[in-house]
């Protein structure tokens, strides 16, 4: 029998979908739609670049107007409905999902000390000793930085941490710390058993329990996918393990097998799609008719590969790219017109001058930039500057 065929441009509809892109983003950003926000895209990447803003709070802003800086940051330090940890990057994920990373942390605790990075950083010292000392204060003296511990730090291979700090992120990445809050985006680290009582003392899921989990949670904010997506979504189980779910879960009728198109041209793929695809979109709205920045970190631009198959949009982040041998910026936005990435743009906020400066603004090829298309462009980087506090922009004419 003949799979169906998933069109890219339906499969690109249920990911925007499920990622929160056909929502309203004028809607009101209370708590509660914030919340529930956030559990829908299932993470938030966080990220250290701050050239405009953290990476979290574009990747909010671009779906709810209102939202406010302030606002994560009482769901993360104040009300715990986050915990920060590792999917496929550093993440701000509902607590509720907390045991689900029981599994990780026992991983890492074995798989860090066998790894390059525990001989590099405790190289001359007694590692052990290290992670023991730094757990006993915080323990008894609440609350820690690394700034807290002395030790003259250099610049080298994995930032020069010194083993204090790696071993804060050693007790983090194995559970026993959790980040109560950041100062600067500089972790504080405290004792989980001290930040998230409740949850430290649950036990960890069955193991079949925990790749169900994992594959149907990251399947329904996918919408489609394949085996290496659903694992790569959280970050948690082998491709092998979410393979294996997908035939069973085929078998049953719970999710159902296709054929992905792609939008680059390239071969159409095997893949999955939730049960009720065809039904969904019938259902979906239009996509708002504006034109949004997504964050390079976004979750519909993370997996650049299905970027190029889903939008047919070529994206490389360049901030870790030699200056002379960047194609577009530092931290360049793709823009989003509706349901279609049209073109890009190199930001850099001067924050001591309040200024938004767009150093460079690029158009997809077959992309005409007429009067309205401009017109909406400024009316995005006019929201963006309100966002972050820019009192002035320049935006320049088309690169190209």
């Amino acid at each position: 029998m003949s799979l169906p065929i998933l069109t890219h441009d339906h499969a690109r509809r249920l990911l925007m979908q499920a990622q929160g892109l056909l929502d309203d983003p004028k809607r009101r950003a209370t708590k509660a739609s914030l919340t529930k926000l956030i559990t829908r895209l299932g993470f938030v990447q966080m990220d250290s670049i701050n050239v405009v803003e953290r990476a979290h709070h574009l990747t909010l802003h671009t779906r709810m107007d209102g939202y406010r800086q302030e606002q994560f940051a009482r769901l993360l330090e104040k009300d715990h409905f986050l915990f920060e940890h590792w999917t496929h990057d550093a993440s701000a994920i509902p607590t509720e999902w907390y045991p689900h990373w029981k599994p990780r942390f026992q991983r890492d605790l074995a798989g860090m000390k066998d790894h390059a990075w525990w001989q590099y950083h405790f190289r001359g010292v007694e590692g052990e000793e290290v992670v023991a000392e730094v757990l006993r204060r915080v323990t008894q003296e609440g609350p820690l930085m690394s700034a807290d511990f002395e030790h003259p730090e250099k610049r080298g291979p994995w930032w020069g941490w010194k083993p204090q700090k790696a071993a804060l992120e050693f007790l983090w990445r194995s559970g026993e710390l959790a980040i109560v809050k950041r100062v600067n985006f500089h972790k504080i680290y405290d004792l989980t058993k001290r930040v998230l009582p409740h949850h430290h003392h649950l036990p960890p899921p069955d193991a079949e329990v925990h790749i169900h989990w994992a594959c149907a949670t990251a399947m329904e904010r996918l919408g489609v996918a394949t085996p290496k997506e659903l694992s790569d979504f959280w970050g948690l189980i082998e491709i092998a393990q979410a393979k294996a779910w997908c035939e069973r879960e085929a078998q049953s009728g719970n999710i159902h097998s296709v054929l992905l198109e792609s939008a680059d041209g390239s071969k159409p793929r095997a893949g999955f799609a939730v049960a009720d695809w065809e039904s969904r979109l019938q259902k979906l709205p239009e996509a708002p008719d504006r034109t949004r920045l997504l964050c390079p970190f976004d979750p519909v631009l993370r997996d650049r590969a299905r970027a190029l198959r889903l939008f047919n949009f070529d994206y490389r982040f360049e901030a870790f790219v030699p200056a002379t041998k960047r194609t577009y910026g530092y931290f360049v936005l793709p823009i989003l017109e509706g349901e279609t990435i049209t073109g890009r743009l190199d930001p850099k906020f001067h924050r001591d001058r309040g200024l938004l400066e767009i150093k460079g603004l690029w158009w997809e090829p077959g992309i005409k930039a007429t009067k309205a298309r401009r017109k909406a462009l400024e009316a995005a980087v006019e929201r963006l500057a309100t966002f972050i506090g820019a009192d002035d922009i320049v935006l320049p004419r088309d690169n190209r």
